[in-house]
Formats: structure tokens, C-alpha cells, sequence
């Protein structure tokens, strides 16, 4: 089997390829404007790798598409302060150049399988969120938080119209998917944990968005990475034209918790206790953090009754274990010398 994989350098894209190489004997095509997570990978035979973006190798695509079984395409902007800083750029990545790659694949009849989001829930109130059965609610046009969200569900709308025409697709729906190397730990810039991480490596305050009391769903990337297996694998068809919540349940956690679980995981590592024991915690408010166009939904839990059933999954991870994993990883990967820098910059 041959995939192709648009955003291969990405959290997901990078980590999906290095299961497929180490795991299967499938083939890979990936894209990306980076290539510094797969940049240990590159040398694999069952790997080649094209540096650039969708808009601008349309025509190497187009060739990949043409010989793929399987395209997965994972470019996105995917982070909530772009959502209120630049949703154009936002629209055009997730939207705009996803429409185009969606529009090949009808056209040459190859199984896409596409990156949905927990997003489209928006606000809906339901104790769970379920794939065919909860509404999926935004807020109003001027809280540009949304149009992440809106642009991902326009094309889950497209995918199954066409789907209707005989597009073979899967659309999945990761419930905040976390791991080491999702984000740079850069400010203001990266998703929950590893901002928080960054913070107290820089001996910054853990700014929690009006008190940290949101609640999410958190799932380990390896058990979102077994998930997109079994739906690339497709044992007899039963990932075809369904759409399936990847998510840990038993995960459901508030922002704060999450906070505290990372603070228990450094203090196991005497080089990051101190920093650990000494940081300010600090409510602000979303209008403070993210701006006027931020809008928060205070629970997120997927209902993922269709991917047990009909792919025999489940997520096995604890928040706890994803969490240290970061940490042990985060450590491993600094080294001794950003150890010390830091530790001289507050000690």
C-alpha cells in the first residue's frame, strides 16, 4: 500500500509515518514546507520526501494522488491564538488548499482519509458529543475563534457529499491529541501543555484562562496513532464512509488539573524542582489572553461507541502517563546545557 501524507513534519503526520515505517510495509509520500521531525527518517527507501507547500507543488501531488491508495492530507493551522490573530491564513490552510486535494481524489477515486476536529462540536450541550447524532454549534460570526472550526466542517460536509458519488473517505475527529514534539514551547504560540512547559522553563507565570476550569478529553498520540492504523488498514471496509471521534473519555480533565499533573512531573527531576515549586499561577481572562474574537466551550467528551465497535479500539493511556512521557521526553531532548541555563536565569 501507498500513502500519501500532506503536512508530513506536522505532530500527527510525523508521528503516523514513523509507525507506518517501523510497523508496515507500506510505502509513504509526504509534503511539508519543514522536515525537521522526519528529518531521521529520510533515508528510509519506503519514504520519499518533497520540501514545499500544497499551492506551490500542485503538479508533484497531483502525481502523488495518482499513485496513492490512501491520502491523508493534515495541513492545518492548527493553533487557537492564530484563530483570533490571522483567521484568513487559517481558512486558506485548512480550507482552501484541503478543497483542491479533496476535488483529486473524487476525481481519480482514491480513499482520502481526513482530519476532522472535536472542534465542530462548537457548543454543543450534549453529555458527550456522538458522530451522527450531536449538533454541531458555533457562536457568532464576529468570535473568530470559530472559523478554524467552520472551515473543517464545511469540508467534512464536502467529503460526504462526495462520498454520496462514490469518494471513498473516513473522516476522524481527534479529542485533544497530546505528545512530545506537538508544539516548540514557543509563547503565546503553541496549544495547552506545551505552553505550559515552556512557561516554566522560561520562569514564567501559568496564565489559565478564566481560572483553568475548561474540561477536556485528553488522548496520548500513540493511542490516536493505533486509531488512524486501523482506519488505513480498513479490515473488511468498516472504516468506509464513517466518520469516528478518536478520544480518551477517561481523560477528562480541567485546565488546572492539567497544570498540577505537570507540576507533580517535573518534581521528580531535581534540576526542574525548583522551577516547578516556584511558579505563579494567575487567571486571566479570554479577552486578556486571546482577545475579543475568543470564545470557550467548558466541556469536551467524545462518545467513541462507533470506533470500538467497528475497529475494536480503545484508548489505553492515562493523562498521567501522556504527561510524564512529555516530560521525560522534553528533558531527554534539552540536554544538560538548557538545564543549566535556565536553572542559572532563576536560581
Amino acid at each position: 500500500m501507498k500513502i500519501l501524507i500532506l503536512g508530513i513534519n506536522g505532530f500527527i503526520g510525523s508521528n503516523l509515518t514513523k509507525s507506518i515505517l517501523k510497523n508496515t510495509d507500506w510505502d509513504v509520500s509526504g509534503l511539508d514546507i519543514q522536515q525537521e521531525t522526519v528529518e531521521k527518517l529520510l533515508e528510509n527507501k519506503k519514504l520519499t520526501f518533497k520540501s514545499g507547500c500544497i499551492n506551490k507543488e500542485k503538479k508533484w501531488v497531483l502525481e502523488q494522488i495518482n499513485m496513492a491508495d490512501v491520502v491523508i492530507p493534515l495541513t492545518a493551522i492548527a493553533t487557537p491564538m492564530s484563530y483570533i490573530k490571522d483567521p484568513i491564513s487559517v481558512f486558506q490552510s485548512v480550507f482552501e488548499a484541503n478543497m483542491w486535494v479533496v476535488k483529486e481524489c473524487a476525481r481519480l477515486g482514491r480513499r482520502i482519509i481526513f482530519p476532522s476536529t472535536s472542534e465542530v462540536y462548537g457548543m454543543c450541550d450534549d453529555a458527550s458529543f456522538h458522530e451522527q447524532n450531536s449538533s454541531l454549534v458555533l457562536g457568532p460570526i464576529h468570535k473568530e475563534r470559530w472559523i478554524y472550526s467552520c472551515s473543517k466542517q464545511l469540508l467534512d460536509r464536502v467529503i460526504w457529499a462526495y462520498g454520496k458519488d462514490g469518494l471513498p473517505f473516513t473522516l476522524f475527529r481527534p479529542f485533544n491529541w497530546i505528545g512530545y514534539g506537538q508544539d516548540n514551547n514557543n509563547k503565546g504560540t503553541s496549544r495547552l501543555i506545551p505552553q505550559f512547559l515552556g512557561n516554566i522553563l522560561r520562569n514564567e507565570p501559568l496564565q489559565l484562562v478564566d481560572g483553568g476550569k475548561q474540561r477536556r478529553s485528553f488522548t496520548d498520540i500513540s493511542d490516536g496513532i493505533d486509531a488512524l492504523i486501523r482506519i488505513i488498514r480498513n479490515e473488511n471496509g468498516e472504516a468506509n464512509g464513517k466518520i469516528f471521534n478518536i478520544g480518551n473519555p477517561n481523560n477528562n480533565a480541567s485546565i488546572i488539573d492539567v497544570s498540577n499533573m505537570l507540576m507533580a512531573a517535573l518534581n521528580v527531576y531535581p534540576e526542574y524542582k525548583y522551577l516547578a515549586n516556584n511558579i505563579q499561577i494567575k487567571s486571566v481572562t479570554k479577552e486578556e489572553f486571546y482577545g475579543s474574537g475568543y470564545q470557550d466551550v467548558q466541556q469536551r467528551i467524545p462518545d467513541i461507541c462507533n470506533i470500538q465497535e467497528a475497529l475494536k479500539w480503545a484508548p489505553s493511556v492515562s493523562l498521567e502517563q501522556s504527561i510524564e512521557n512529555i516530560v521525560r521526553h522534553t528533558f531527554y531532548n534539552i540536554g544538560n546545557k538548557e538545564i543549566q541555563r535556565t536553572s542559572l536565569k532563576v536560581g
